[in-house]
């Protein structure tokens, strides 16, 4: 008789857990004051266990050209300072909302019309969101 083994689906490492005072969350967040971008919030999905990451991080652009200035200069800060590159990113051929991921944190960089009829916020609100103003 062979014997059937149960595989478990991968789950968010708990040695790499962050938190809002983690480097690559701190690095993220200045790189999109510093590119102006606005309505920054950050939510706290670590508790949620469907999540796909411990952190989303959303900010608003008012025009293409600052929605593609803040997603490369967010990636090119946290390659500089945090030496990590995204996992993956879609959307800079659009240029309505681009998101980064970085597995553990995942960045939506949005022009106000998607964020608006997406509402992230809303969709995850069971999550702990914070302002981060300059």
């Amino acid at each position: 008789m062979s014997k059937e083994k149960k595989v478990a689906a991968p789950k968010k490492s708990s040695v790499t857990r962050l938190t809002r005072s983690s480097k690559i969350v701190k690095t993220i967040i200045h790189a999109i004051q510093e590119k102006k971008g606005e309505n920054i919030i950050s939510l706290d999905l670590r508790k949620i266990p469907e999540a796909v990451a411990d952190f989303f991080i959303i900010c608003e652009a008012n025009n293409n050209t600052l929605l593609k200035a803040i997603a490369d200069f967010v990636e090119k800060e946290v390659k500089d300072k945090c030496a990590e590159i995204p996992y993956k990113h879609e959307g800079k051929i659009a240029q309505q909302w681009i998101l980064i991921d970085y597995i553990n944190v995942v960045v939506h960089i949005m022009m106000p019309e998607p964020r608006k009829f997406y509402q992230l916020e809303e969709m995850w609100s069971d999550a702990p969101m914070m302002e981060h103003k300059d």
